[in-house]
């Protein structure tokens, strides 16, 4: 234990106290601690940890880090890196545009705790407004694209195009194993592309219309508008294919759908893209929110979460996520993809830049974003006299490739535009292209105009349309009431206040989710996100422009590998699940360059995440499960019997540590080992690292390849849902194999390793969060974090035993930063189930823990080194007083029956409470203050129980009248 909980007053040491943010972030002092190791039954956190974690893992030295800094020190220490990021004016496209996010978005939502705390809505009635917020942003999606239906968002545009093919083969009537990609789709997208094909066995060809046409595929991808910036109109070439069974996707760019004819217009099955262009910051790449739309007859087939409208049982409408099952830890291998993450926050921001600019907003924008692109474009046609400039393609939207007819004059033109501080776009050697953007005004014209015709020019008095008619949408869009309400700032502020309240977030009350480690995101942490130096830059801007973004993440990645012992480290995979493709990746990789392809079986415990599976699937790779035994750990014997059986073909094991079921498994070391000795790599799940960081090291036990949440374990927010990074940290063997990237070489990658996602460093913008928690924790304030958490889950685990049954313990009786209990005796005697406590502790104040995960009716709790002793008793006291409801409800005192009791009547709403009828045989200070600390701090459910079901069977993913709400 450090000294700086209390610092000494007569040192300078004392009085400068650099330890001071690892007690701002850990939630109990010294005494609390004390406290709580008193109540479990140990006298300090040595011998607590010595019975808790064992021998066999414990790390044999103090972690390889500096000790903490100050919040003030770290930043200015990343503040000295930001300095050494040029950020020119970027006019290179492809993909990502210099954006205006709107002040009052930026304040009241990505900055706003409310919205950045939240987690997944998986309990709806308390997330009626970030629900409301995601359905705002299917209706963008549904309205630009044309389509039925759209989804909640997916990871980028790249990942999205590599799910549509996936989804192409579900969908497709044709045999074929050919994928076609247009010639004209972005790099990037190819580059994913081609790393998902390999292991699904499918061919991709990559040409022009006349051959899409000719040739026989499951599915056909084209680019709207394409990598040149042309635009071409597509519904002849999907005709054309479509008469082969083929199934169509477009990728299109959000901005340019304000205005061009929308993909549903021209028979496209599926359109997907990005939507950064809608007030998201480039971030180096990311994290920005992909949509995708499709029509209703592939709704069970889409990747990803549809939000739905329902009903509550109060009669009135309520939203919920639909079709869960499409969920992966309910369909495991069986599932469409692996995706878990989407991006919510980002989808939020996009969703809501429509909401405050409106129909007329956005067309204004695209329609000057357009008209720019055209003046530039007419000064090069007008140019005259000895210039040998010309316009490739007469239409295009906002991008004018222009050929220098000659390699000289083009590099010329180009690095001069990079010596007053415009990035342009090379394509070829004669070619350049020149992308205009919502932020480009009348000084850019100027300077760009000079650049290539030696004159600056004034933007002409005419802003004039380019585009052919038959390319321009005839259609209204953005036409329901919530696009054209909220334009005013005073009425932007109260709708996203209004939105805010309806919601349950870690600024309300502990979120005790198990495995997702919903833990304090620091105010320091955030701040360097939306700094113009991590928020402005294009990913493909030049590595001599990007150095000090360059260093952060290396910086990053040591603190990484000398928090886990690994070689190398990968920041790519902008997820969770991404992490574990990308480490499986590099697993199969591996063994295709010593001649070993053959090594497809991946063993997965019961126990596992539903990634997992799903993951290995996707990998190419045959998923056989290993038991588990009566205390949630691997069947030794079970593991021993199957490696030997595929000992031929083993290709990687799935495991996660401490396990799923919350417990340190003894065995890990052994485990390892046998996989190591019939050929295969192990793949270590990072989903519970918040009890690993300073104890242990997972390469050091035996693991090849981990993926770590630095949305869990290294207080990246989760956003509502996302976003996520999941980079791998791989032994030396395996580095070679991470992925690099076709455009933006990584440079600790290997040549020729094609990537996982669209950008070469994922979501890099929010990688400073990551950075700024382990500089300020330090060395021994990420050990007192790692102790604390496992304190609180065993404290927590103690004091309730005797209510509820714990369902898995470790060799001494602990659990490790989580602990499962057991509703299915409570079930058993009264009826009341996980969902009915889980209602019910909206009531309290609480979000569920996360139920029926790992174990069907069960509750698994993690609360996290940030939570104080005091709202973690609260948290106790209230699955208590739940008990005992149910118990009085059995016993049927008072009138309660168990079928009409507070708990299977949850959760009580304000409307609910101030009703002139009161139908229950509880009251109304029962059901809405159950316990007296609740009346200081009372969040009201928006909306009643949700009816799950209503909502599958009259499913509607669109915003409904405004009516609905009132």
């Amino acid at each position: 234990m450090t000294t700086s909980q209390n610092p000494t007053l007569d040192t300078f040491e004392g009085l400068f106290n650099e330890s001071e943010f690892v007690y701002r972030h850990l939630g109990s002092n010294d005494d609390k601690q004390a406290d709580m190791l008193k109540a479990i039954g140990f006298d300090d956190m040595a011998s607590f940890i010595d019975a808790t974690v064992p021998d066999t893992v414990r790390m044999p030295k103090e972690l390889d880090l500096p000790v903490a800094m100050s919040e003030h020190a770290a930043l200015a220490k990343l503040r000295a890196m930001a300095d050494n990021v040029t950020v020119n004016k970027s006019y290179i496209g492809q993909g990502y545009s210099p954006v205006r996010m709107p002040a009052v978005i930026q304040r009241n939502v990505l900055e706003n705790p409310g919205w950045y705390t939240a987690y997944t809505p998986y309990q709806a009635e308390i997330a009626q407004g970030r629900l409301e917020a995601l359905l705002n942003f299917q209706q963008v999606c549904i309205d630009l694209t044309g389509m039925e239906l759209a989804g909640a968002s997916l990871l980028d545009e790249a990942t999205a195009a590599a799910e549509a093919m996936a989804m192409s083969k579900r969908m497709s009537k044709s045999k074929s194993d050919q994928f076609f990609v247009d010639e004209r789709i972005y790099p990037q997208t190819l580059d994913v592309i081609h790393t998902r094909a390999k292991y699904f066995g499918f061919e991709v060809i990559v040409g022009d219309f006349e051959l899409a046409k000719s040739g026989d595929y499951f599915g056909a991808l084209f680019q709207y508008v394409g990598e040149e910036g042309d635009v071409q109109d597509l519904t002849d070439v999907i005709a054309a294919v479509k008469e082969n069974k083929t199934y169509v996707s477009v990728a299109s760019d959000i901005m340019s759908l304000v205005l061009l004819k929308s993909p549903a217009d021209m028979g496209a099955d599926v359109a997907l893209g990005s939507t950064q262009r809608f007030g998201i910051p480039m971030g180096y790449g990311g994290p920005h929110a992909a949509y995708f739309a499709f029509s209703d007859k592939a709704k069970r087939s889409a990747p990803g979460r549809i939000i739905g409208v329902s009903k509550d049982s109060q009669g009135n409408t309520a939203l919920r996520m639909a079709l869960q099952t499409r969920e992966q830890h309910i369909r495991r291998e069986k599932a469409n993809s692996n995706i878990c993450t989407s991006q919510v926050l980002l989808a939020n921001l996009a969703g809501m830049y429509a909401v405050y600019h409106g129909p007329n907003g956005v067309k204004r924008i695209a329609t000057r974003i357009h008209a720019f692109a055209t003046a530039f474009a007419d000064v090069i046609k007008n140019s005259g006299g000895d210039n040998k400039l010309s316009v490739v393609h007469d239409q295009f939207f906002d991008t004018v490739l222009v050929d220098c007819g000659s390699e000289q004059l083009a590099t010329q033109i180009f690095e001069n535009a990079a010596n007053v501080g415009y990035n342009l776009w090379r394509l070829g050697e004669t070619k350049i292209g020149v992308a205009f953007s919502e932020p480009s005004d009348q000084e850019d014209f100027g300077v760009l105009t000079q650049l290539f015709v030696g004159k600056a020019h004034d933007l002409p008095t005419e802003a004039r349309v380019s585009l052919d008619a038959a390319h321009l949408r005839t259609d209204a869009i953005l036409s329901h009431p919530v696009f054209n309400t909220h334009h005013t700032e005073h009425e932007m502020l109260r709708y996203l206040k209004s939105l805010e309240d309806k919601d349950l977030a870690m600024n309300r009350s502990m979120i005790a989710l198990g495995s997702c480690t919903m833990k304090l995101n620091a105010t320091s942490e955030m701040l360097p996100i939306t700094w113009p130096e991590f928020a402005n830059v294009h990913p493909f801007a030049p590595l001599s422009q990007v150095s000090g973004y360059i260093d952060m993440i290396d910086s990053l990645q040591e603190q990484l590998k000398a928090i886990t012992g690994f070689d190398d480290v990968s920041m790519q995979p902008n997820s969770g699940a991404s992490g574990e493709y990308a480490g499986i990746l590099a697993i199969r990789r591996y063994h295709e360059s010593i001649g070993q392809d053959n090594r497809d079986i991946c063993l997965i415990p019961q126990s596992a995440h539903g990634t997992n599976p799903a993951t290995a699937i996707m990998m190419g790779m045959k998923v056989v499960v290993v038991k588990t035994d009566d205390n949630g750990n691997v069947d030794i014997a079970d593991l021993t019997a199957k490696c030997e059986e595929h000992s031929d073909n083993l290709g990687a094991l799935m495991i996660t540590y401490p396990s799923t079921h919350g417990v340190f498994e003894e065995g890990i070391r052994d485990i390892c080992t046998l996989i190591h000795e019939h050929g295969g790599q192990v793949y270590m799940d990072g989903a519970n690292m918040n009890a690993q960081v300073a104890i242990m090291q997972p390469a050091e036990v035996g693991a090849d390849v981990l993926h770590m949440n630095l949305h869990k374990t290294f207080c990246i927010p989760h956003g509502g849902g996302g976003p996520g990074m999941g980079p791998i940290g791989m032994q030396a063997h395996l580095a070679p194999f991470m992925a690099s990237h076709t455009l933006i070489p990584v440079h600790n990658a290997q040549k020729g390793c094609s990537a996982v996602s669209a950008a070469p460093y994922g979501s890099a913008s929010i990688l400073p969060i990551s950075w700024m928690y382990i500089a300020m924790m330090g060395r021994d304030g990420l050990l007192e974090a790692t102790n604390l958490a496992l304190l609180n889950a065993n404290y927590v685990a103690s004091e309730l035993k005797d209510h509820y049954p714990v369902l898995y313990t470790g060799k001494n009786g602990q659990v490790a930063h989580e602990c499962i209990i057991d509703i299915r005796p409570l079930k058993e005697e009264t009826g009341i189930t996980e969902s009915d406590i889980a209602k019910r502790l909206m009531d309290y104040g609480f979000h569920a823990p996360t139920m029926s995960f790992p174990v069907s009716g069960t509750l698994m709790i993690e609360p996290t080194e940030s939570e104080s002793k005091e709202e973690i008793d609260r948290f106790i006291n209230a699955l208590k007083s739940i008990k005992a409801e149910a118990l009085k409800a059995k016993a049927g005192e008072d009138g309660w029956t168990l079928d009409n009791n507070p708990l299977v009547n949850a959760p009580h709403t304000a409307a609910m409470i101030t009703d002139g009828e009161w139908a229950y045989p509880y009251s109304r200070e029962t059901a809405a203050f159950p316990l007296p600390y609740i009346r200081n701090n009372k969040f009201w459910p928006s909306v009643a129980r949700v009816d799950d079901a209503y909502g599958d069977k009259n499913l509607m993913c669109s915003c409904p009248s405004i009516e609905n709400y009132m």
